[in-house]
């Protein structure tokens, strides 16, 4: 038995090295793209320290400022070094550091993204066995409808329809913003995330329920749920016992997905709701040409979906023992 945890521990660890090279490689192809995309973009970057009616003297003193003097090999290894070290550089405009201030809207939209995605959970896993054991009854079928409808609805949409009912009629929350202060005024903060939170949930709620349905019919149809019942247990206890940890597998993929989507659609709402996050940073930076903020915002953001697959797919392999490869004994 020793052996074979040990075994199992050796497989394991393999597949995450593995996976972690994969990891590596992916970023550094994401970096390559993500460098060459803003630079085939029209204009300099130069441009974004100067006002109308530069001289050419002070064109040549701006390009060599932000190193777009040099040619674009000697740009690309300085930027890969910069992200070795951790460095993404200093804001055109703003002249703070990047990683800085990325950490300072990571305060927004990392509980943001959590909370949403906590929430839809708390949505789609009963509501989905519900819709797959109850599939003959109505509300089972109504569960299915209104996850349908909510997927055809655009996050912005549900968005603005909260804040209409809650914000605008009720007056129970507040319509957008957050206070200067941060978390340190964390009872407005956490008043502030409400709605935005609560609209990430619902959509992305009711896309994830889908996928619980789903995979609970197939435990609901499969030979080892009937030998279960079959040798005695009840249908909560067979479904429980022996359902749940089948039925993660092809979920678990899916929670990363969704994961990464709930991150991104995080930035969306963070407008609609007027949060000082990432999506805020972006759009602005690209509205200054702030080249920096726009590089260091887009790294982080593919840096974090890649880290959620990752974690996804290590965690399939730690509930399946059929994922990591025949064990011996």
């Amino acid at each position: 038995m020793i052996l074979g945890v040990l075994s199992e521990a050796t497989v394991i660890l393999a597949y995450t090295l593995r996976r972690t090279a994969i990891l590596l490689v992916s970023l550094l192809i994401a970096a390559t793209v993500l460098f060459v995309l803003l630079r085939l973009l029209p204009g300099d970057p130069a441009n974004a320290l100067l006002g109308v009616g530069a001289t050419q003297e002070q064109i040549a003193a701006a390009r060599a400022q932000v190193g777009s003097d040099q040619p674009l090999s000697v740009q690309f290894v300085s930027f890969l070094g910069n992200i070795a070290r951790l460095d993404l550089g200093t804001s055109f405009v703003s002249r703070a550091p990047v990683l800085a201030e990325i950490g300072n809207r990571m305060a927004v939209t990392l509980p943001l993204t959590l909370i949403g995605f906590a929430l839809a959970l708390l949505f789609a896993i009963p509501l989905g066995i519900i819709a797959a054991v109850r599939s003959d009854r109505w509300y089972g079928a109504a569960i299915s409808v209104v996850s349908q409808l909510g997927i055809a609805i655009p996050v912005f949409w549900v968005g603005i329809l909260l804040v209409w009912v809650f914000a605008i009629n009720l007056r129970w929350l507040p319509s957008g913003g957050f206070p200067l202060r941060g978390w340190s005024s964390w009872q407005e903060a956490a008043t502030g995330m409400v709605l935005p939170a609560l609209t990430i949930g619902l959509v992305m709620g009711a896309s994830l329920l889908r996928y619980v349905r789903a995979a609970t019919l197939d435990v609901l149809g499969s030979d080892f749920l009937r030998t279960a019942r079959a040798l005695g247990s009840s249908f909560p206890e067979a479904l429980f016992r022996h359902g749940i940890r089948n039925g993660a597998v092809p979920v678990v993929s899916i929670l990363g997905i969704e994961l990464a989507s709930t991150f991104l659609g995080a930035v969306v709402i963070e407008r609609v709701f007027s949060l000082p996050g990432l999506g805020s940073m972006l759009l602005l930076a690209i509205q200054q040409r702030d080249y920096p903020n726009v590089q260091g915002v887009l790294f982080v953001s593919t840096l974090l979906v890649l880290l959620i697959g990752f974690a996804a797919d290590i965690a399939q392999r730690l509930i399946d023992p059929r994922l990591r490869g025949r064990v011996q004994p």
